[in-house]
């Protein structure tokens, strides 16, 4: 995994709690930075479903304080 192109999410900054993707294969690859030995797998169709998804707000209520 440490040879794969990481990409971390535009909206972290220099902080420590973003998200970086990377792929391989027919996978895609999703890690917390301050934690990268905790990876989540899954395929680009998939990944796409839950970003749409993650876009019209269906997890909204995950987030709100």
């Amino acid at each position: 995994m440490s040879q794969l192109n990481w990409q971390k999410s535009s909206f972290s900054g220099d902080r420590a709690d973003c998200v970086e993707i990377a792929s391989a294969g027919d996978l895609v690859y999703i890690r917390e930075s301050d934690d990268p030995t905790t990876i989540v797998a899954t395929t680009p169709t998939k990944l796409a479903a839950w970003l749409h998804s993650a876009k019209a707000g269906e997890f909204d209520h995950l987030t709100e304080a």
